[in-house]
């Protein structure tokens, strides 16, 4: 009796600690399952992307996730992109980049075509679509802009005879979208005028700056040729001009309209033909403080080793100092053809109340040469010499009545000059050049639209290299020799080890 009655309370405390175990248990399995759900929860709407690609394709340029920013409603994106277009994982995966950039102004919604037809149907009939190519839409505060698949992406069809499938050269999908939600929140394109009459390149299709012209109209921007002979003024649409390269000198009536443009807080993109004689013009911005030399920048290279050849392409970098050029601060970019120096005259400056800035300057080893038609080689050697380690710059920016301080904005006269005008042409430059992120800043400083001067998105690449015969010889070695030895040490360590 005494035994059984001592075994109940023992029995009786099992199982109250059981209990007291189980309970600990499931409160701690609750605990845990509600530590991983905040933590999820956290994660789902704090976290970081990056993106560790070779080429970066899917990573924002600046210059849209600046625009994103300044989103005040709403941006609305409806994909229309089977799976059998070849860019259709592209634009997916760029667009996700889209959301995550926008911080929840970016709605997306993803449609196959050839599966939800009525979701389709209904949307086409809302937007009036008529075309059968893929496509996104683009809906911000009831305007909206159709972007399609030929805009985004360059295809290449040259292996379809041989049986193979198409490729896409350059996906160019980030431009395309962001110029549509450019033009979408801007409204009205903003008016680039373009002066003709002096022998610059027209704006005509298959002209030498047709890359150039599609490169600024893609930013929400909008021609007008301007023939200043035929004007009295600038038209008040237009706030700034372009001036490319003219072959012949301004008439006393066009400097008039030009002078009378720049006192009315005009701006102006100046990019000058050294080859071509244009007193007057050079007199203009002369007055402003910057001078355009009568030279032409040279440097050798050496080819072997006693040889050396003269060139007259430009190396050079651009300073980052100006808005213009601050996210290209020590980029390299090549001027081809003739380039003059530039020199920045801070009392002219001074006298005509306007701030230089020195853009870009060429590499060192560069000199200005005033004989340029000469073919004497030891005269240039020791021009050389003589010259190759002064500072030579090639583009400036002159701002009068404005603010030194960025975030000060105040009306102002201002002008971009650059002693080139051939690095705009279609045979020096490509969507991916320098060249063409400096106009791009260089026409947005112009029209006050500096949150909008980045980088130009990138062009894919494809990953290419080359060995040599004693790179193939070790990666022989490596293949054939050590990657078989490794596991096969790791196996007699182990065995020996068992053994012992």
């Amino acid at each position: 009796m005494v035994n059984e009655t001592n075994q109940r309370p023992r029995r009786s405390g099992k199982k109250i600690r059981r209990v007291r175990i189980g309970f600990n248990v499931l409160a701690q399995i609750m605990l845990v399952l509600f530590l991983a759900a905040m933590v999820n929860s956290i994660a789902f709407k704090h976290y970081a992307r990056w993106d560790f690609s070779r080429d970066q394709k899917y990573a924002l340029s600046d210059k849209t996730k600046r625009f994103l920013d300044t989103l005040k409603g709403k941006m609305r994106i409806t994909v229309f992109f089977p799976p059998s277009t070849p860019i259709t994982t592209d634009v997916q995966n760029l667009l996700t980049e889209y959301q995550y950039a926008g911080k929840g102004k970016v709605d997306l919604e993803q449609i196959d075509p050839e599966r939800n037809l009525s979701r389709a149907k209904e949307l086409f009939d809302k937007y009036k679509v008529v075309t059968d190519e893929p496509l996104l839409i683009v809906d911000y505060e009831g305007r909206n802009k159709t972007v399609k698949a030929s805009e985004m992406a360059d295809i290449d069809q040259s292996g379809v005879a041989l049986g193979e499938g198409p490729r896409v050269a350059a996906f160019k999908g980030e431009q395309a979208i962001t110029s549509a939600m450019i033009d979408l929140v801007e409204g009205k394109k903003k008016t680039l005028g373009y002066v003709l009459g002096h022998k610059e390149p027209p704006l005509a299709e298959g002209s030498a700056i047709s890359v150039l012209k599609t490169f600024i109209e893609n930013e929400n921007i909008q021609f007008k040729e301007l023939n200043l002979l035929d004007l009295d003024a600038i038209p008040e649409d237009v706030k700034t001009v372009m001036i490319v390269g003219p072959q012949y000198d301004f008439s006393d009536r066009e400097m008039k309209v030009l002078h009378n443009f720049w006192d009315k807080q005009g701006r102006i993109l100046l990019l000058v033909d050294p080859a071509a004689k244009t007193p007057k013009l050079d007199a203009f911005v002369n007055e402003l403080g910057v001078k355009v030399n009568d030279d032409r920048l040279m440097v050798f290279l050496r080819t072997g080793i006693q040889e050396l050849a003269l060139t007259r392409d430009v190396q050079a970098r651009f300073l980052g100092d100006s808005p213009i050029t601050k996210r290209l601060a020590d980029v390299r970019a090549l001027f081809l053809g003739g380039t003059s120096s530039l020199t920045l005259e801070a009392d002219r400056a001074r006298a005509a109340n306007t701030r230089l800035e020195p853009l870009i300057q060429a590499e060192k080893g560069y000199f200005a040469e005033t004989d340029y038609n000469t073919d004497n080689q030891a005269k240039l050697q020791a021009d050389a010499k003589r010259e190759s380690n002064t500072p030579l710059t090639i583009g400036a920016a002159i701002e009068k009545g404005g603010s030194a301080d960025e975030r000060v904005q105040v009306n102002s006269s201002r002008l971009v000059v650059v002693s080139n005008a051939t690095f705009v042409q279609d045979n020096a430059i490509t969507q991916d050049q320098q060249g063409l992120d400096f106009i791009s800043g260089s026409v947005n400083w112009l029209l006050s639209r500096e949150q909008l001067i980045g980088i130009a998105p990138k062009v894919s690449k494809p990953l290419t290299f080359s060995l040599d015969q004693d790179a193939l010889s070790r990666l022989r070695w490596i293949i054939l020799i050590f990657m078989p030895l490794i596991p096969a040490v790791i196996g007699t360590v182990v065995w020996w080890q068992r053994r012992v």
